[in-house]
């Protein structure tokens, strides 16, 4: 009897809600992005006020390519090839909040933040052609050795968060990384298209489930397009029809209004 009256008063919603200000009071638990404690009902990983802090890209937004419009030309459709559909991003990278939640992500090891970024994510609006035709998502794969060091690749993370939201299924396999680059941060945007050169492939084994196909690539940060339009080209070359693009974080061109 004595049992079974307990486990009804778990089952309690202000039973629950006092064991959970009893946990945080004796382990109190802080934002990953700005460490701060987090506020009573803040359940994740990155309290509120982080997420209210992150910059959203401003609108009228490019129909194409997601990207705020400063003139009536949107420069920044000039770096995709014509079989790259459209780009979408939530907000701008660096910035001091929305960089501090992709390094908790990305280096820091909270593999929970994926799924609130992707939430985001999956909101951002497309076209409803790409809506109609996606076919799966695409992580932009690690290398061996990079993914071993790290024990996740926060793409991937992503793209299964998404996936999980937008019922369209991830299709990892289909691109693989064939040699580990240096690391993009201090790169110039022609460095950076050098060092991803060749660096990506379809395996023939994922070619026939390519072909024709609508992909979307999926990363946490685009910052001068040279890797994600590597790995656009290389789907591409694969027999991938169409390739579109999502990420969480959008660097900024020169001009582009915060």
């Amino acid at each position: 009897m004595r049992r079974s009256m307990i486990a009804g008063a778990w089952r309690s919603p202000s039973v629950r809600r006092a064991a959970a200000a009893l946990g945080d009071l004796l382990l109190p638990r802080s934002c990953v992005a700005c460490a701060r404690l987090l506020d009573y009902g803040d359940r994740g990983l990155v309290c509120g006020r982080c997420w209210s802090r992150v910059h959203e890209l401003p609108y009228p937004r490019c129909e194409r390519c997601g990207h705020p419009l400063a003139r009536e030309h949107c420069a920044w459709c000039e770096m995709l090839p014509p079989y790259v559909r459209a780009a979408r991003s939530v907000c701008w990278i660096p910035g001091e909040t929305a960089g501090a939640i992709v390094h908790a992500l990305k280096y820091a090891g909270w593999r929970g933040v994926a799924e609130p970024m992707a939430a985001r994510m999956a909101r951002l609006p497309w076209p409803e052609d790409v809506l109609a035709e996606r076919t799966a998502y695409v992580p932009v794969p690690l290398a061996p050795t990079r993914l071993r060091e790290r024990g996740y690749n926060q793409s991937a993370l992503l793209a299964l968060a998404l996936a999980a939201r937008c019922h369209v299924p991830v299709r990892e396999s289909c691109l693989v990384r064939t040699r580990r680059t240096a690391t993009q941060t201090r790169l110039t945007p022609e460095e950076r298209r050098h060092n991803v050169s060749g660096a990506f492939a379809v395996p023939a084994s994922e070619r026939p489930t390519i072909r024709g196909a609508h992909l979307v690539l999926v990363d946490d940060v685009i910052t001068t397009g040279a890797t994600l339009g590597e790995c656009a080209a290389t789907l591409f070359a694969a027999g991938a029809r169409i390739i579109s693009i999502v990420t969480f974080g959008r660097a900024p061109a020169i001009g582009d209004a915060g």
